[in-house]
């Protein structure tokens, strides 16, 4: 694990031993008024200024705030992600090609083959994923809504266990395997039994879910006890997951009957998720309810429970955590099961209202991998990833009515892709937009003013 740097943050001790007292003092300055920009108590107990030493006005201090805040560096990040998606959709629209063929002689054509080729592309993600207009009743009309929710169940699942292992310091890429080794656990305990359906549903769940606790369970300790990477141990038990299953699926008792194929026995019907309003809206199903739950659980578990404050000490800093008397071991077979968990709810939903004719080793449908971006773009809070694993879904279905328009599917992939990049390099998207720099950007540009200035204050004394 990345251990975070607990050196000092001070931008005089950045500038060394050699530096003038004429660049320090310059520096002490600077990032006194700075200091106090951002809103902070200047030193020496002076009132707040800015660099002009004119007091700065609250709408404003708030306004920078806001501007330079995450949320607002997230949703840039979304816009440019969809401008760089509408280059690419006009680059690839063949009107487009044509047109451009003779663009110096008639401009316009080229201009409104782009305007048409990106508005149908980004007009049809619309209808495919939010609301469809020109459908021909309401019910077509609110489908793509349903559908989305449909797919964003299991990556706000899988990305809230990625998400909270991230908060706790660990990289889990292990969604994978947690969800494949969770449809096997159904297929072992509970499909093969028959109860009641209030009482198959949970049952299906819980054994999903420990499942998933069990196999991530063993990175966890692993990590614990030896110092092993989680990275290298989560994606050697995806390949061990993904290869176990494939072998299971063709073994008696979790085999189709009466198949010679790699597919597991079918869902009972009592262990399907029942739909909430009806087979005209198949993606709208109990699993909607359950994701708003944990959610909610997740949140709590996080943010106000004891277990939460300790576990995200760890992932602040280890070292800190352990001198105050926190089991740093512990925290991280902890966080690991509860990530695992949650990807075995993910599997469960797979397994109960997506492959319920039976499933084979492939049933994650890449909503293992899916979830790290979901989680990277929430920030890893609950309420982020549940609005990523929205936008996510829509973008899923959507890009099936853009498939109908002629665009490559893929774009909507570079589409997802580029949001992660922005979403990574905040400074970034901060430039583009010229959107106010964080303390810590301003810090090092301080730094780096004040070392050259001490440099060439050193060279003029040789």
């Amino acid at each position: 694990m990345n251990e975070k740097n607990t050196g000092s943050d001070d931008p005089l001790a950045a500038a060394g031993p050699t530096a003038a007292p004429e660049a320090v003092a310059a520096e002490k300055t600077i990032t006194t008024e700075v200091a106090n920009t951002a809103g902070a108590a200047a030193a020496q107990g002076e009132p707040s200024r800015n660099i002009q030493n004119i007091p700065v006005p609250r709408g404003n201090a708030v306004m920078r705030e806001i501007l330079r805040g995450s949320v607002v560096t997230t949703l840039f990040a979304i816009v440019a992600a969809f401008i760089i998606g509408g280059i690419l959709i006009a680059a690839t629209d063949p009107d487009v090609q044509k047109a451009s063929g003779y663009f110096f002689s008639r401009p316009m054509d080229t201009i409104s083959a782009i305007w048409q080729a990106v508005s149908n592309g980004y007009w049809a993600l619309f209808r495919g994923s939010i609301f469809d207009p020109e459908a021909a009743n309401f019910v077509r009309m609110i489908r793509p809504l349903t559908n989305t929710l449909g797919f964003a169940v299991p990556l706000i699942l899988a990305g809230l266990g990625v998400g909270l292992a991230f908060r706790v310091g660990l990289f889990n890429i292990g969604a994978q395997g947690q969800m494949l080794i969770a449809g096997v656990f159904a297929g072992f305990l509970s499909f093969q039994m028959s109860m009641p359906l209030w009482l198959h549903i949970p049952f299906t769940i819980l054994v999903a879910a420990l499942g998933g606790a069990a196999w991530a369970g063993i990175a966890g300790f692993l990590k614990a006890r030896t110092g092993a990477h989680e990275v290298i141990l989560t994606i050697m038990l995806n390949w061990i997951a993904l290869n176990l299953v494939g072998f299971l699926v063709r073994t008696p008792g979790l085999q189709k009957p009466g198949s010679n194929q790699s597919q597991s026995v079918a869902t009972p019907e009592t262990a399907q998720l029942p739909q909430l309003a009806g087979p005209q809206f198949p993606g709208l199903n109990l699993g909607l309810i359950v994701v708003i739950i944990l959610t909610v659980v997740v949140w709590w578990l996080m943010e106000r429970s004891s277990l939460g404050f300790r576990m995200r000490a760890v992932g602040e800093n280890p070292h800190a955590a352990r001198a105050a008397g926190i089991s740093v071991d512990r925290m991280y077979v902890y966080a690991m099961m509860f990530a695992g968990a949650l990807a075995g709810i993910a599997g469960a939903y797979q397994v109960t209202a997506v492959t319920t004719s039976g499933f084979d080793n492939r049933f994650d449908a890449g909503v293992g991998f899916d979830a790290i971006t979901v989680a990277l773009l929430g920030r890893s809070r609950a309420g982020g990833v549940f609005a990523a694993g929205l936008l996510f879904g829509a973008l899923k279905a959507g890009s099936f009515a853009m498939s109908g328009q002629g665009i490559p599917s893929e774009i909507v992939v570079v589409v997802q892709s580029i949001i992660v990049l922005f979403i990574a390099a905040p400074p970034l998207v901060r430039t583009i937009f010229f959107l106010p720099k964080s303390d810590a950007e301003i810090a090092a540009k301080l730094k780096a003013k004040a070392a050259k200035k001490a440099a060439k204050t050193k060279a003029v004394a040789a």
